[in-house]
């Protein structure tokens, strides 16, 4: 599981929406949005919406999508 700031039932409901998202855009139905943009980012691949998105999460909360990849959810990326 990501990085939780908490264990209430209205942050597993925006958990859930952030994997629903992330689904219906190609992704593992148990990774979170800032886990997949976190590990394109982390390989350097040719994804710049995912620089872009990381960069503004980051100025929310700095580190934010490297601290939130999940090494056991979804693919592992390949650094060049």
């Amino acid at each position: 599981m990501a990085k939780t700031k908490g264990n209430g039932y209205g942050w597993r409901i925006l958990l859930s929406i952030d994997q629903f998202f992330n689904t219906l855009t190609g992704g593992d139905e148990d990774e979170t949005i800032s886990s997949r943009i976190g590990k394109n980012v982390e390989a350097k691949t040719d994804c710049w919406i995912c620089r872009i998105l990381c960069k503004l999460l980051n100025l929310i909360d700095p580190n934010h999508c490297m601290d939130s990849i999940e090494r056991d959810e979804g693919k592992t990326l390949k650094k060049d």
